[in-house]
């Protein structure tokens, strides 16, 4: 067996890829996990598939942007570039080819794959050329799955089956970033079961304590990437008015909100409510604010379990998306946030519940749940390394 180069003295080398088609989350987790790697003497190559994002994947990575793809209309089955063109099997092959010739030049000890094979089937296109290109290596990688802590429910029957077929073929490792005390994959994985040799629990991925800001608003509203998030923006702006004993809002639509959006809703701001596209600094604020209303997305929920802020949660639910109301659901028996349903959404709803969190006393004797996955995660591939060049 070839020795990898982790072995010799180098750093070792770590091929991370991820897809984001809609919102931001999971190019955020990605980022805070090749962060990490790159903390705890790693050389990572992040290879991204998506629309550009300021500040992503941030300093001090190999940043390898493959031509950009994202959903369109029609939902996530069908693929447009950067100009809402549909991909056709020409700028496949070219995506293809650019990911193959990056990981061939990265000669990494390390693949990760970011949600496949249990997601982003829409570019196995391009992943199974990649997983085979790793089989035919001289000194092959170890090859890993990375995931959120809660899965899609899936729609389709046998993709489960098709999912721990590829598994069992080709991966040595499943990283949950998850608390196994908050939900395990199986809770939402029917078949985990047969992989459960596999997996490893990281604990969630949640950035460090962020320092308080010296701007302090009483209620941070977020709507994530924003792609989504018209609905979540134009309730929370129509409750401020009727909500008058809170101080100053904040609401951030999103980057990807698009602009006769943000127009409009720039339009109907109160006097006490500023309204922004993004904020780098959302995790400083939320450490000083009273409240936060969000989505449900894994990064978001984070950073408000970070701050230690009360919580109002509207979970992403269109198109049978179910991720989000799972996590919502799970916090909200623990005592730590307030749910209102997209199907309910509305100013009356949204302000129900604003004050029906802010009334409420922290639950006793709550778990605290482990949010240093990013860490984790680096400590846990270093030891496999290690278990690999002693066996």
């Amino acid at each position: 067996m070839t020795v990898p180069a982790a072995a010799n003295g180098a750093r070792p080398r770590v091929f991370f890829y991820v897809q984001h088609l809609l919102g931001i989350g999971h190019l955020a987790r990605a980022s805070r996990i090749a962060r990490a790697l790159g903390e705890n003497g790693f050389d990572v190559t992040l290879v991204t598939g998506g629309m550009p994002v300021d500040g992503f994947p941030g300093p001090g990575i190999d940043h390898v942007a493959l031509p950009a793809i994202a959903v369109g209309d029609g939902g996530f089955s069908a693929l447009v570039d950067a100009n809402g063109n549909v991909v056709d099997d020409a700028f496949k092959a070219d995506r293809r080819d650019k990911l193959l010739a990056s990981y061939h030049a990265c000669r990494p000890d390390v693949v990760i794959l970011e949600a496949f094979p249990f997601g982003r089937r829409q570019v196995r296109f391009e992943l199974l050329p990649l997983i085979d290109a790793i089989e035919k290596s001289e000194r092959r990688p170890l090859l890993m799955t990375s995931l959120r802590d809660i899965l899609q429910e899936r729609a389709k029957p046998g993709r489960d089956e098709e999912t721990i077929d590829l598994v069992l073929r080709h991966f040595d490792h499943v990283l949950v970033h998850g608390d196994p005390g908050f939900v395990r994959l199986e809770d939402t994985f029917p078949l985990a079961s047969q992989i459960a040799d596999r997996v490893l629990y990281t604990g969630l991925v949640g950035a460090a304590p962020a320092d308080p800001s010296a701007e302090r608003y009483d209620i941070v509203v977020s709507a994530g990437g924003g792609a989504v998030g018209a609905g979540l923006v134009e309730a929370a702006l129509q409750a401020s008015h009727r909500i008058r004993n809170i101080g100053r809002w904040l609401v951030i639509a999103g980057p990807n909100m698009p602009q006769t959006d943000f127009e409009r809703f720039a339009a109907q701001s109160a006097d006490n409510v500023e309204l922004a596209r993004f904020r780098t600094d959302f995790r400083s604020l939320l450490s000083t604010a009273r409240l936060s209303v969000s989505q449900a997305g894994y990064n978001t929920v984070c950073d408000v379990l970070q701050a230690g802020c009360a919580s109002v949660l509207v979970p992403f639910a269109s198109g049978g998306e179910t991720e989000q109301t799972a996590r919502a659901q799970r916090l909200e028996r623990l005592g730590q946030a307030v749910i209102v349903t997209e199907s309910a959404l509305s100013a009356e709803t949204l302000a129900s519940a604003i004050s029906d969190a802010l009334a409420a006393e922290t639950k006793k004797n709550v778990p605290v749940l482990q949010l240093d996955g990013a860490n984790r995660t680096a400590e846990i591939v270093r030891a496999l390394l290690k278990q690999r060049t002693t066996s």
